[in-house]
């Protein structure tokens, strides 16, 4: 049932003063938590984040390895990815279902669960006999990998109460989602100078088991709700079996709904996925150029990877400075109703200059007749994992603030978006550089940098107007606002 924002804060109070949880001031009100245990809980699933998705890419780096293993061929079609594609398009799909119990029933038993799990299917992963498995397997840890990515947002919308303190939080979440991405090929790389493939997922293995103590003893419950319901035996009275298929009806169809008829998730949507699914091409890119035009060896095309994760860092490092354009909106009879559209100021020359203007230099210096010393493609590189960085924080935060109300559900719906085609996109990358070569390929794709980079520049112009026409989006300040689980 569709709630109005004010209806919809109504209920939130109500339900915690039911319960005995005093909203304002209540101490275990994640809202009033101190500061230090607020980021120490924020760092801690951002650096799960990040790691988790280690996963996803490290293999990338003992393709030829693997290939060699289980008589893989990539000679016409990037076979090696199908692990990577199972990955991604499991990680975008499965906490579209599950993503919404977990907002009803509580974060931290189904983390620590969902985390276990992820672990004990890498095992397979590291012991396969055939190529199958690997894929099989790739696809569960894929959707683990999803759950705990995803929910870090609602961890950071469960802790940090407004859109203005929320920014950070939530720029440093998408700097690890990204980087843990992007650096997989360079730990993978790395470890392959030395040790066979499978040390690639016994690394991981290893390293996510040190890790798990800090995840049971330091990570608490985050949703007020189930806190505030602990030890009463009417917390969760009302759920059963309808509402349950009710609640995966609204937590499926709502994103997809917004994605397919609400213009800003829509533009968005496409907009940040090209940004993701360049992250990804580029573990399919960067080794066909430099082993073809400088000889470099597989764990070294690994290695080039650091320089998208170095843009990232850049990006995150001047993120402060488009949270300012935002502080700064707000009506001055009014500082709390900060304009959607000023979240937009700073992506527009990132995705310019940066995104599309990497694509063009990273082009037109990987000419295969006349190549460039390779640490010029290498800065387009860079400046690509600026836009990157920028513009996915940029679209996130936009479509949170204009949908105050439906936050979750229209960021779902941007998050599945990103997934598919960061699944798909890669695939394409072979027939993509055979038929036109390194240089036609990556202009063709610098183009469509260029031309998805408007979409800023139209939500800064009639983003207002667009969202007036809306059902959903604000239209004015920024008040209570949904979990962004």
């Amino acid at each position: 049932m569709r709630q109005s924002e004010a209806e919809k804060c109504d209920s939130d109070a109500s339900d915690f003063e039911k319960h005995g949880f005093a909203w304002h001031d209540d101490p275990r009100n994640p809202y009033n938590w101190s500061f230090g245990k607020k980021w120490r809980v924020t760092i801690l699933s951002c650096f799960i984040t990040f790691l988790v998705g280690l996963n996803g890419t490290a293999m990338t780096a003992a393709s030829d390895d693997i290939n060699a293993q289980f008589d893989v061929s990539d000679e016409h079609f990037p076979n090696s990815f199908w692990p990577v594609f199972s990955w991604t398009l499991s990680a975008g799909i499965v906490p579209l279902a599950i993503l919404p119990l977990m907002e009803t029933f509580g974060v931290r038993k189904a983390y620590l669960v969902v985390y276990v799990l992820f672990v004990v299917f890498i095992v397979p992963q590291a012991c396969a006999q055939n190529f199958a498995t690997l894929i099989v397997t790739r696809i569960i840890t894929g959707g683990c990998a999803g759950i705990l990515e995803n929910i870090t947002s609602g961890i950071c919308g469960d802790l940090w109460e407004d859109a203005l303190t929320r920014s950070l939080p939530i720029s440093l979440y998408i700097f690890s989602l990204l980087s843990g991405t992007t650096i997989g090929p360079v730990i993978g790389g790395a470890i392959m100078t030395t040790l066979e493939w499978r040390w690639v997922f016994y690394v991981q293995i290893i390293l996510y088991v040190i890790i798990f103590p800090f995840v049971f003893f330091l990570l608490p419950e985050t949703r007020g709700e189930i806190i505030a319901s602990e030890g009463l035996q009417d917390g969760h009275q009302g759920i059963n079996n309808a509402s349950t298929i009710a609640l995966f009806k609204s937590a499926i169809g709502r994103p997809l709904r917004m994605l397919t008829t609400e213009p800003v998730v829509l533009c968005s949507t496409l907009w940040s996925s090209f940004c993701f699914g360049n992250a990804l091409i580029y573990t399919q890119s960067i080794p066909l150029v430099y082993r073809t035009l400088y000889n470099f060896s597989a764990p070294s095309t690994g290695l080039v990877q650091a320089a998208l994760v170095i843009g990232i860092a850049i990006g995150l490092l001047i993120s402060p400075l488009q949270d300012r354009f935002y502080a700064r909106s707000g009506d001055k009879t009014s500082p709390d109703a900060h304009k959607p559209e000023a979240r937009l100021y700073l992506a527009i020359p990132a995705s310019f200059f940066g995104l599309a203007g990497g694509l063009f230099l990273y082009a037109f210096t990987t000419s295969e007749s006349h190549p460039q010393p390779w640490i010029a493609p290498t800065i387009g590189i860079a400046l690509v994992g600026i836009g990157i960085q920028t513009v996915m924080t940029a679209a996130s935060h936009y479509v949170e603030d204009a949908y105050p109300t439906y936050a979750a559900s229209a960021i779902a719906g941007v998050a599945a978006g990103e997934n598919i085609v960061g699944a798909c996109l890669p695939l394409a990358s072979t027939a993509l550089y055979t038929r036109l070569g390194f240089v036609g390929g990556s202009v063709l794709l610098a183009g469509i940098g260029c031309g998805v980079s408007f979409v800023p520049v139209a939500f800064v112009v009639f983003g207002p107007w667009i969202r007036s026409k809306s059902r959903l989006a604000a239209t004015q300040g920024l008040g209570c606002s949904e979990s962004v689980v």
